[in-house]
């Protein structure tokens, strides 16, 4: 079924594909227009600035250069799978169909949890994959929003790319889902790199894998921790990955995100 919008039909493979991609741009550049709250950074902007080895102009190419590469596999994906989806079956009733949407986000969202958790920590423990590919997301020491998504092609494609797949099909949703469902998956990924740490943030509320637990595993000491993402840190827990830290607010303002000693030592 298509949506009207502006007098014209919209698929809802249409909107699964592009809706993800502006969300992204939008919620990032909110974050941009935050930055300059130094009350509320886990790092300055001058270190932002200057620890991160990479361009932003950089950064938005390779941001985009993903970006492509998901509308296509998308477009395929869903091409591939309109064959099975019929739309002649009745539809279930309201309550039937908020319980099976509810059970596909939650499968989703832990099939995608678990496909980067060891994607994410394999390309960590392997010198090769590290150098030649997951470096490139690890020259932003510093996170920030728009550069959630600046990874290497390759592990574009493997990580979100495949991982998003695998979700989608696993769980089964339908193409208009799928719009909210990767959508929201999108803002909690660039809410995840913000590097601010904002009161009544309802990530921060509902999920304990968040901006200053992401920003742990971006520092040198943590690189060997806290690979989950983007919703929980059940696998950081159950395989020994995840590094306990306090967030401490700095004398002159802003915040700090402090592992445990023991962890930071070993």
């Amino acid at each position: 079924m298509d949506i009207i919008i502006g007098g014209y039909e919209v698929s809802d493979e249409f909107l699964g594909t592009f809706v993800p991609i502006i969300v992204y741009w939008i919620y990032s550049g909110i974050y941009v227009l935050l930055g300059s709250l130094e009350n509320y950074r886990l790092h300055t902007k001058k270190d932002e600035d200057e620890k991160n080895s990479v361009p932003k102009k950089d950064v938005v190419k390779g941001v985009l250069l993903q970006q492509a590469v998901q509308a296509i596999v998308a477009t395929i994906l869903f091409a591939v799978t309109a064959e099975n989806r019929d739309e002649s079956v009745e539809p279930p009733s309201e309550n039937n169909s908020l319980i099976v949407l509810a059970r596909q986000f939650f499968v989703a969202m832990v099939v995608l949890d678990t496909w980067q958790y060891f994607m994410h920590r394999y390309m960590h423990h392997n010198k090769f994959l590290y150098r030649h590919i997951h470096s490139q997301h690890h020259r932003l020491l510093v996170p920030y929003a728009f550069g959630a998504l600046y990874n290497h092609p390759l592990e574009g494609l493997i990580l979100d790319t495949v991982g998003g797949s695998l979700s989608f099909l696993v769980s089964g949703m339908s193409p208009r889902a799928s719009i909210f469902f990767f959508s929201f998956a999108t803002l909690k990924t660039v809410d995840d790199h913000c590097g601010l740490w904002l009161p009544g943030n309802a990530f921060h509320f509902f999920f304990s894998n968040n901006s200053a637990y992401h920003d742990i595993h971006h520092q040198l000491y943590g690189n060997k921790y806290n690979f989950s993402q983007p919703f929980f840190v059940t696998w950081d827990k159950i395989l020994g990955t995840y590094m306990p830290y306090s967030l401490e607010k700095k004398s002159n303002g802003g915040f700090i995100a402090k592992p445990a000693k023991d962890d930071k030592e070993n």
